[in-house]
């Protein structure tokens, strides 16, 4: 196993991409348990993943109460479909723990990001992690950062298999039954949990070849394109003002005490649907600041962004202020 993090990393990366040309298509269906916020079972659903290149793939969640399909298709388009209640934030992180657990390239830049090797133990074992920490603190000196307040990733001591990811300071999604897919290392088994309470946990049922021409990877005729391929850039004083949904952050008490205050700036990914995707911090005063805008925007729910009447994926900016004295 590779000391250095950026080595360790490069190691594992190859064993992860599920995206890779050279793959032969390939098709996944897990089911899934929602747990309530006291961590008690609620709803169970099947997550589906068909796969024929780089280019053409379908997602789809399927519940009681919810349904929603992506399809990425060989002329560039996105199409999607729903029906029920919004797909929420942790089912769509179902699909990037499964299939892309490790942080993009562009996380690892030296110039924005600080990689920081750790060490955290789980089950008794003591397992080789790397945090992934930006460099945005806006005080003049380094801050302790304790392990997974920022994105942290725990590999097999033996392997550079990933076995645990910790974020937000309590968030974690746990691997296991790791099975060999084309060379590449799945996770059968997960548990994403909000410290001792469980959000989701999943279970890969069935994997295997897929037909190229399998009329799954075809949208079906009330699917609705797409305009756009990358997400539109969206300012925040008009997102803002389509925020649906608002989950009020908790002033972490260590920030208190530290007299820190200020606006921590997030980068979001909005879904179609209106639901946040994607979370990045810019920069923040503390860093239990930006973990505690991380977990409440993670709940947040805007209207969709329509153009032409149609809802597009945006990316835009959200700032969360912090002040001492409320």
């Amino acid at each position: 196993m590779p000391q250095d993090p950026r080595e360790l990393f490069a190691a594992a990366a190859p064993l992860y991409d599920f995206a890779s040309p050279d793959l032969k298509p390939w098709h996944l269906k897990a089911t899934y348990q929602l747990y309530d916020e006291k961590g008690k079972p609620s709803e169970q659903g099947t997550y589906e993943y068909w796969w024929a290149s780089p280019q053409v793939h379908r997602s789809n969640w399927t519940r009681p109460s919810a349904t929603h399909s992506d399809w990425y298709t060989a002329d560039g388009k996105h199409a999607h479909q729903e029906t029920g209640e919004h797909i929420e934030f942790f089912e769509y992180e179902l699909q990037n723990v499964l299939l892309s657990p490790l942080p993009d390239s562009s996380d690892l830049n030296p110039d924005k990001f600080r990689l920081s090797r750790e060490t955290v133990s789980s089950g008794g074992v003591k397992l080789p992690c790397v945090m992934v920490s930006p460099l945005m603190l806006q005080s003049g000196h380094k801050q302790s950062i304790p392990p997974g307040l920022f994105p942290t990733y725990c590999f097999d001591p033996q392997s550079p298999a990933l076995r645990a990811r910790y974020s937000f300071g309590s968030f974690s999604a746990e691997f296991s039954n790791i099975v060999n897919l084309q060379n590449r290392n799945l996770a059968c088994e997960i548990v994403i949990s909000d410290g001792n309470h469980k959000i989701l946990s999943a279970h890969v049922d069935t994997i295997g070849l897929l037909d190229p021409a399998d009329p799954a990877l075809t949208p079906t005729a009330d699917a609705t394109d797409s305009k756009l391929d990358k997400a539109q850039q969206i300012s925040p004083l008009v997102m803002s003002s389509m925020l649906l949904k608002q989950q009020a952050p908790v002033y972490p008490q260590d920030a208190r005490n530290a007299h820190a205050s200020g606006t921590v700036v997030l980068q979001a990914i909005i879904g179609t649907d209106g639901v946040v995707r994607d979370l990045r911090v810019v920069s923040a005063p503390h860093p239990s600041l930006a973990a505690s805008a991380l977990r409440a925007v993670s709940h947040w729910e805007y209207k969709p962004y329509l153009l032409d009447g149609e809802p597009l994926d945006v990316e835009t900016t959200v700032n969360v202020i912090y002040a001492l004295g409320n």
